[in-house]
């Protein structure tokens, strides 16, 4: 969710609308995974079958984590990275560190360009 809204903020939104943007685009992702485990960890958090009993305390906890961790995901991380980037201004490179179209930097830093 926050490289979402990190590529939404480096467009020019700020910080809320990247996190809102970033929280409509993952929602479905998101609840579709933890719908998904916690549909099939059911069987085993009600115990059922022989020797049930024993794995269904497991169940129970894997269901409970998945949905603290969908909440936290959902409505704690938009919340605290809207926070953290409230005063967010992407920086401007000098003219002359600003590689155009049709330049290739390689790894030592050289810019050469391209024909």
């Amino acid at each position: 969710m926050v490289t979402f809204a990190n590529e939404e903020l480096r467009s020019g939104k700020n910080g809320f609308e990247a996190a809102l943007s970033a929280g409509f685009t993952r929602l479905r992702p998101v609840m579709m995974t933890a719908l998904a485990m916690i549909l099939g960890m059911l069987p085993m958090s009600l115990g059922l079958g022989s020797g049930g009993e024993q794995n269904a305390p497991l169940g129970r906890a894997v269901i409970g984590g998945l949905l603290f961790a969908t909440f936290f995901t959902l409505f704690f991380v938009p919340v605290v990275y809207r926070l953290i980037k409230r005063e967010y201004h992407p920086r401007v490179l000098h003219p002359r560190l600003r590689v155009s179209e049709g330049e290739v930097t390689s790894e030592t830093g050289e810019v050469r360009r391209e024909k």
